[in-house]
Formats: structure tokens, sequence, C-alpha cells
């Protein structure tokens, strides 16, 4: 059994971090479906969610231990579930929506990772009951689950002057992923007590 906290080690109550002494029970990892789309800057939310899950199982996330449902695929490790929805990212919220329904869950229990292009590479931000700042996939889980208070590990990745729309769907470069993977492992250690 795994027993997964995200809170800010050494940090008070209520200090630092908004999702402090939540109760997360629901981990969602955004990105896009398809071949085409793995290893892009888009996808960094749901790269995340595979490495969480390789970190508490020591496999890799393809496995048959995911079980698929119409609009998402999870897996449940001890009191958490890890999640991603088949859907493309900017529709989302119906994955959320439907995730939420099935486990009962309510939205402030869950922790939504995504790719966050004002973010600089390498650096990431927590928010909750937040806006979406122009991301169509936070955008579209919004309006479909009717609130914004939920949980969100916004993951930078930023770099150059490029716009938005023109770098997220491309592959990331080898060195771009060595600061990624640096990340991950950051995040993992700061708030994640497994």
């Amino acid at each position: 059994m795994f027993n997964i906290t995200f809170s800010k080690k050494g940090a008070a109550p209520g200090t630092g971090v908004s999702i402090h002494g939540k109760n997360i029970k629901l981990i969602v990892g955004l990105g896009n479906p398809g071949g085409e789309y793995k290893g892009t800057y888009h996808n960094v939310g749901s790269m995340f969610l595979d490495y969480l899950y390789s970190v508490l199982t020591g496999r890799q996330a393809e496995k048959p231990e995911w079980k698929k449902e119409k609009l998402f695929e999870y897996v449940k490790l001890g009191n958490i579930i890890l999640a991603r929805p088949t859907v493309y990212m900017n529709t989302s919220g119906r994955s959320v929506k439907k995730l939420l329904l099935y486990f009962k869950i309510k939205p402030a229990e869950i922790l939504v990772l995504h790719d966050d292009s004002d973010i600089p590479l390498g650096n990431h931000k927590i928010s909750y009951a937040r806006g979406s700042a122009g991301h169509y996939g936070i955008e579209s889980i919004t309006k479909s689950i009717g609130t914004n208070e939920y949980s969100r590990l916004r993951l930078g990745v930023r770099y150059g002057n490029e716009q938005a729309g023109k770098f997220v769907l491309k592959k990331i470069g080898k060195q771009q992923l060595q600061i990624l993977e640096k990340l991950f492992d950051e995040i993992k250690t700061s708030y994640f007590e497994v």
C-alpha cells in the first residue's frame, strides 16, 4: 500500500502552499492522446503522471494495470488514484467531470498536473481556485465541473520567446527533457511523502 501526502514538507499549516492540508484523492495528468503528441510540451502533465506511477510502482506507465474507461484511464495506488483523460487537451473537462462522478470525488480533492507556458522551464507553481490564464484544458475542466475550486500543479515549459501556440506541440529536446526530469525529482522530494 502507498500513502501519498501532497504537502509542503516543513511548512506551517496555512503557509506557502495553497493546497496544504487538502485531502487529495485523485491526481489527473493532462495531455493529448496519440503517438504524435507523445513527448511534446503540452503533454508534460501526463509525463509527470507517468513519472509518479513509475516512482510508486517501479514499473513503466504502459503496463496493463491501468484500467480504461470511455473518457479516461486510471490506476488505484493505495489511497490515491492516478488518471489521465483519453480525449484531447481542450476537452479535458469531459473526462474530469466523469472521473469525479465515477469515483464520487469532490473537486477540492483533485490535483491537476499540466503544462504552463507562462512559467519558465524547470519551475513550477501550485494553485488553488485560480483562473485558467488561457490554458484551454483548464478552461474546459472549470466549465465542465462548474467550479475552479481544485488544485493545480503548473509545470513550467516556457523557453525562448515563441508564442505558446507555436511551441507547446513541439517535441521536447534532450536538454529541455533533462531540465524537466530534474524538476520532477525536485517536486517529488518537496511535496510527495511516499
